[in-house]
């Protein structure tokens, strides 16, 4: 590889990295207009998305998950009960009776939806622009930048 092109992969590179700080920022923001508007914290929202997408769990897997500490994740599970967005429930499978799991109430959904709405729209306005290929390329991509991800947490909880 000339140096040339090794130069254009690096700031290609870090073209790619600098997107994908920025695309963390705006949905961290966005994120953070949607938990106002109903009402919950931002961790709580967080919370809230990882036991819709991967409930009904345990409070343990969640808080391991969610990277939180069982105490902070109690006080959380509280805001979102009281707000009707969970249920905690026994789990019939467990073999400690006392253990429970987390579920979604999904009759809440609509107000989330309604607040992405915006976001889901313009996403698929761009995504209708590539073809099932390049869609199958980034999803890959993307997927494979939150396992790094991923792993990079699970080595800064472990330090």
């Amino acid at each position: 590889m000339s140096s040339v092109s090794s130069r254009e992969q690096r700031r290609a590179i870090t073209a790619v990295k600098e997107s994908l700080r920025d695309l963390r920022n705006q949905l961290s923001l966005l994120n953070h207009q949607v938990s106002s508007a109903v009402r919950i914290k931002d961790v709580d929202l967080d919370c809230l998305e990882l036991i819709q997408r991967t409930g009904p769990l345990s409070p343990s897997v969640l808080a391991r998950t969610a990277g939180l500490h069982p105490a902070t994740l109690t006080g959380i599970l509280d805001r979102l009960q009281r707000g009707g967005w969970i249920v905690r429930e026994r789990d019939p499978e467990a073999a400690d009776r006392r253990a429970i799991t987390v579920r979604a109430l999904r009759d809440r959904n609509g107000e989330l939806i309604r607040h992405y709405a915006g976001m889901n729209t313009a996403m698929d306005a761009i995504c209708a622009g590539y073809t099932e290929a390049e869609l199958e390329l980034l999803a890959g991509f993307l997927r494979r930048v939150t396992a790094a991800g991923h792993d990079a947490t699970a080595e800064l909880a472990t330090e």
